[in-house]
């Protein structure tokens, strides 16, 4: 990369490449400087230091000492570290070159060999990398930088975008700057403030829209800002003219994508990265080489004409960039300098990669830290510098320092504005590891700060039960949401980036689930808003005809009516989507990778559920309220009205939802089961899965066993770090019989399984588990009985050919080396799977799940702020806590996009602290498994009796105790034992 012409050149000078010969016709120098005065100040400060100045992103100028010979590193790690900038690889300083032409300072050069008279140059803060979607950004602070970068832009006429967008823009960046809608307020302020080229036009327009947003925090302002902008063409988009071939003046950017070229402000081609072979320039041209397939042999190559060589390679340095940041795993290593002569350049990316940048603020325990703008009154508008910004760490009271002088980059003041970074402990104190992932999220802050600001909540907050049903509704609601967006947002941007759907099944899916997405965008800010005022957290003048949540909840059930037609295409979405991924192995990989990721942390066909099951949700919490208040009250009637329309479509979809639910169980266990095809065929219904101890020549050998409506599986886990599941039988239902046997077997909790050409015995690990069995078993074997119907397809009953064998033998399963190594090979074909998925965690925890638990858990979803305290640890930490799946799921903040730990709850026990565990508060319940003991406190009664509730529906799924008597299935002409043995019985079955 990097080419340049021939074997050998002659070097220019620093001066000269960086065209001194060049003459702008516009000073440099501060008022009142000469340049022979300069020039002699300049060569005395040789001696004593360059001063660089800095301007940050808010306007306000900082000066940096540093020495003459200083590469850039030093000055950017001293203006990150002054500003306490955690997320710090996102972003560069930039300057001005002598062609007027901004230009990011390199990190691996000296800077007076980069800029012509440092002392007189003004850098800049700004945001060099921008992600696809601003949510991956970590802190809060971060954000409020890039909404600063995003004012900037649409300032300076970079963010492109219509009037009606920049108008919306502008109105958020009022409310994160003045707060709640005042016309006086308003009009001051934009009179004040430019905040868009043609502001006075769209004046009346930007205040009509901040009126919408009352109640918002500043930290939600600056989220909005970034989603809005994040959908624009221009969002980050960096012109670089260039001409192509034929003449034609175009415009060329780098993104996260790839390389796009634009023609004037609308974007013509994207070239992605998986498409590129190789960059690189020769003097003024600039060339992009494609892969072969792209455009065939004889076209492989694309060429752009640039005004001047330094030009060129500045634009080509930032694709390096951008390439290795978003792309790659690694830092690059730098380029080895050869000894003798030279061929290209040795620029290299020498930063963190995202990848990297991500793992750093989580592992390192970078505190993702809320944070709240002070908004001073409205009878003084104040600078930006001179508004303060107060940073509280989760376990910390809020505070406001009156210290206008206070600058972003001061870490000497009383307040920072910035969180502040420590260290976080990443273990359990005291206890060994969980038997699947333990929640590894650090205790921060102080306990007795932590008591004070809950103290301080409580005194504020309501105390009703509506108030918290209704905040129910708003934690849920925001869960729903980004579980909306692994597919809107993150799924969507897997599948272009590499082209592996096809634009039918895109549209397909997509249509059907964009505008519910954008709808429920709404849904939640209207919530929001509305807890807002309940709360009275804003500076609304009238609260109490607020407080409610009734009128909301009719509004947008009817409202939602109108996407029952998109619901009702869930089915084909998911089946279509399943077919695709079974014919295209591009769209296969993808999808395997994807769920991988962190943000899909169920298995990703569960998200496309969502919508139906929220439905669900919607109607459970509605009967509550209903059944809360009484008749007379004003917020009765409301919510009456809010359940009658959510219930009709509920009704509608119910059957739907039966169907999805079984179709996604049965497409998830397709990919998880190995030695197991057509999982999903027509009138299959899965019951029951989970561990069994079968009796083979080894003794007891713990299997996974799967539980249909018409055959039951036997599995064995994958000896590779698949955690795949290897089929070692299938037996047919029909005319199977159970028969509880422990006496003959002298094995606890022991039964026998009579099929059609094959006996087994298993062990279950409790009374109660092999009661469940039992019953679904003899439950599935009644249903296929009355059917009629025999299977089909009548599987064998092992796999391999058991032909030879008696019928009357008991099976005692001994796997040779060839099985093993056999399963081995199959399994390290596949990629490395999820290993917190239901099947797991029931094969760790020996235990069992239904689908009847698996519907009763979908119902009982729910988020929310906990503090949670370990067994052997002094201080509570506050954590967003999503359960679903049987599963708690760990966040630091509800804005995070993937969970940071989790803890599987099946085996778990839940109950309130006893007298030796010492835990003197209220609203606390504890949960146990073995010697894993955690404790987490609710912030009220319901929000406790809330958490209890769902919790045990999903730690002690016992199911049924009645245990059915093998006598109770057999014929009824009272086949004797033996005869069962044998099945010489010739009893209609």
């Amino acid at each position: 990369m990097g080419e340049i012409e021939g074997s050998y050149r002659v070097l220019q000078t620093p001066g000269t490449r960086l065209g001194a010969q060049f003459n702008a016709g516009i000073s440099t120098l501060e008022p009142g400087q000469s340049l022979s005065g300069n020039m002699v100040s300049g060569s005395k400060s040789h001696g004593r230091g360059l001063q660089i100045r800095v301007q940050g992103l808010d306007d306000s100028q900082e000066f940096f000492d540093i020495d003459p010979k200083a590469l850039g590193q030093p000055l950017l790690t001293e203006v990150f570290h002054r500003g306490n900038l955690i997320e710090s690889d996102y972003f560069g300083l930039e300057f001005q070159n002598m062609q007027m032409n901004w230009v990011w300072l390199e990190p691996t050069k000296p800077i007076m060999k980069q800029v012509r008279r440092p002392a007189n140059t003004l850098f800049r803060l700004s945001v060099k990398f921008f992600p696809p979607d601003p949510g991956q950004l970590q802190e809060e602070y971060t954000r409020y930088l890039f909404s600063l970068q995003m004012k900037r832009d649409l300032m300076e006429g970079r963010l492109i975008c219509t009037e009606n967008t920049g108008a919306l823009l502008a109105s958020h960046l009022v409310q994160s700057e003045i707060g709640d809608y005042d016309d006086i307020a308003d009009r001051d302020f934009l009179r004040m403030n430019k905040l868009l080229p043609y502001q006075e036009k769209v004046q009346e327009r930007i205040m009509e829209l901040h009126r919408r947003h009352l109640g918002q925090t500043p930290a939600e302002s600056d989220f909005q800002i970034l989603e809005i902008a994040r959908k624009l063409e221009m969002y980050g988009v960096r012109f670089h003219p260039a001409a192509d071939r034929e003449g034609t003046k175009i415009n060329l950017a780098v993104a996260h994508m790839g390389l796009q070229v634009f023609q004037g402000h609308t974007k013509i081609n994207t070239f992605n990265w998986s498409k590129i072979r190789k960059l690189s320039f020769k003097r003024k041209r600039f060339l992009i080489k494609l892969h072969p397939e792209v455009h065939g042999p004889h076209q492989d190559t694309l060429e752009f004409m640039m005004a001047s060589r330094d030009e060129c390679k500045i634009f080509w340095k930032i694709c390096v960039e951008y390439h290795s940041f978003f792309r790659l795993f690694d830092q690059p290593q730098p380029k080895s300098k050869a000894i003798l002569f030279t061929r290209g350049s040795s620029f290299r990316y020498s930063g963190r990669t995202q990848k990297q940048l991500v793992e750093y603020v989580r592992e390192n325990g970078a505190k993702r830290t809320p944070y709240q703008r002070f908004v001073f009154p409205y009878t003084r508008i104040y600078s930006l510098s001179e508004r303060l910004v107060v940073f509280c760490n989760l376990s910390s009271t809020d505070s406001v320092v009156d210290s206008p002088q206070l600058s972003p980059f001061n870490s000497k003041g009383p307040l920072c504005l910035s969180p502040s970074f420590q260290m976080s402990t990443l273990s359990l104190p005291g206890q060994t590891p969980s038997p699947l992932q333990s929640p590894i999220l650090s205790e921060v802050g102080s306990n007795a700060r932590l008591e004070e600001e809950e103290e301080g909540r409580r005194k504020r907050f309501p105390t009703d039960k509506a108030y918290f049903i209704a905040k129910e509704i708003l934690t849920t609601e925001r869960t729903y949401l980004k579980d909306l967006e692994v597919i809107t947002v993150w799924f969507r941007s897997a599948v272009i980036k590499d082209n592996a759907m096809p634009e039918g099944l895109m549209t397909l899916l997509f249509s059907n689930i964009d505008p519910i997405y954008e709808f429920h965008r709404g849904f939640l800010k209207e919530l929001d808003q509305r807890l807002a005022l309940w709360e009275g957290r804003s500076n609304a003048h009238v609260k109490g005809d607020y407080q409610r949540i009734g009128d909301v909840m009719l509004r947008n059930m009817c409202a939602l009516k109108e996407f029952t037609s998109y619901l009702q295409k869930h089915d084909e979405v998911l089946t279509e989507l399943e077919k695709a991924t079974k014919r295209l192995k591009k769209l296969e990989t993808v999808y395997k990778e994807f769920e991988l990721q962190k943000v899909c942390y169920l298995p990703l066909n569960t998200f496309l559920l969502k919508p139906i099951q929220r439905l669900m949700h919607y109607k459970l919490i509605l009967e509550r309220l209903c059944k809360h208040y009484s008749p007379a009250h004003r917020d009765h009637d409301d919510c009456k009205e809010a359940l009658k329309e959510v219930a009709e479509i509920a009704t509608q979809l119910q059957s739907s939802l039966i169907r999805l639910e079984n179709f996604q169980k049965l497409t998830e266990l397709q990919r998880d089961l190995i030695g197991i095809e057509n999982l999903t065929a027509p009138g299959r219904e899965f019951i029951r899965e989970g561990c069994l101890f079968k009796l083979t020549k080894k003794g007891l050998q713990q299997r996974m066993f799967f539980l249909f409506s018409d055959m039951l599986l036997y599995t064995s886990k994958g000896v590779t770090a698949t955690n795949q599941f290897k089929v070692h039988g299938q037996l047919p239902l029909y005319g199977m019989i159970i028969e509880e046997s422990e006496n003959e077997w002298s094995v606890p909790h022991c039964f026998t399984i009579y099929s059609a050409q094959r006996t087994i015995v298993v062990a279950a690990s409790s009374k109660v588990e092999m009661g469940k069995w039992i019953e679904d078993l003899n439950m599935a074997i009644d249903l296929a009985k009355k059917s009629q119907e025999k299977s089909s397809i009548f599987l064998d009953a092992e796999l391999g050919d058991h032909s030879n064998r008696s019928s009357d033998e008991v099976s005692l399963e001994q796997e040779s080396e060839d099985d093993m190594n056999s399963s081995r090979t199959s399994l390290e074909k596949q990629t490395h799977h999820r290993a917190n998925t239901t099947m797991h965690v029931c094969w760790h925890r020996n235990t069992s799940v239904s689908m009847s638990d698996h519907s009763l858990a979908v119902e009982n979803q729910l988020s929310g702020y906990l503090l949670r305290k370990f067994k052997n640890s002094n201080g509570w930490q506050k954590l967003w806590v999503v359960f679903t799946n049987f599963c708690l799921f760990f966040y630091k903040t509800h804005q995070d996009d993937f969970p940071l730990a989790s803890l599987p709850l099946l085996g778990y026990t839940v109950s309130t602290p006893e007298e030796s565990d010492s835990i003197h508060k209220e609203y606390v319940f504890k949960l146990q498994f073995k010697s894993h003991v955690y404790f987490f406190r609710a912030e009220s009664e319901y929000t406790f009796e809330r958490w209890m509730e769902v919790i045990k529906s999903a730690a002690s799924t016992t199911g049924r105790m009645s245990l059915m008597k093998v006598q109770n299935s057999m014929c009824s002409h009272h086949c004797t034992l033996k005869e069962l043995k044998v099945r010489v019985c010739v009893c209609e079955i």
